[in-house]
């Protein structure tokens, strides 16, 4: 484990009593993260297909449903509507995403969010030994065992939401 940062995720890990690596992420001038993530995670022996990405979209009646994919897959509309039981869904926009999780566009972690939130994880996260998340802290990402984390996400809705 490593104490470079500290956030309601890396609490949360802590508190479990789950392992975790922090991945440091450089920033370019901007405070943007680098663009060529999955470089920078094959240099670290990575495989950068077990980036677990958090997916925010705000439904037709002003729901927040987060998706947790891996593997680089994209939302499928049709199944997320479906699921969801809502005729419209859409990304959410650059600034309701920090004001609905808490956390800013680049850190958005799968867990330790807002309860409100409802979470959907697509199945491709299984896939996965290893995977990294959001750490909550633009810049750093966190590594952890894949079954850990579909551990805490038990309460989740677990499913397939994307396509290739």
């Amino acid at each position: 484990m490593s104490n470079l940062i500290t956030s309601p995720v890396t609490a949360l890990l802590k508190n479990e009593g789950i392992a975790f690596d922090v991945i440091e992420i450089p920033l370019t001038e901007d405070k943007k993260p680098v663009r060529n993530l999955e470089e920078l995670l094959l240099k670290q022996g990575v495989d950068p297909q077990s980036v677990v990405k958090s997916v925010l979209f705000k439904t037709a009646s002003n729901k927040f449903v987060l998706l947790a994919v891996a593997g680089g897959g994209r939302a499928d509309w049709g199944v997320l509507r479906n699921h969801l039981n809502e005729r419209k869904c859409r990304m959410a926009e650059f600034n309701e995403v920090s004001e609905a999780t808490g956390y800013v566009v680049g850190a958005v972690p799968p867990i330790a969010l807002p309860e409100s939130i409802q979470i959907l994880v697509d199945s491709s996260v299984k896939d996965y030994e290893t995977v990294v998340i959001g750490s909550g802290v633009l810049g750093f990402a966190l590594s952890l065992k894949g079954a850990d984390l579909l551990k805490l996400l038990g309460n989740a809705e677990q499913g397939l939401f994307t396509s290739l």
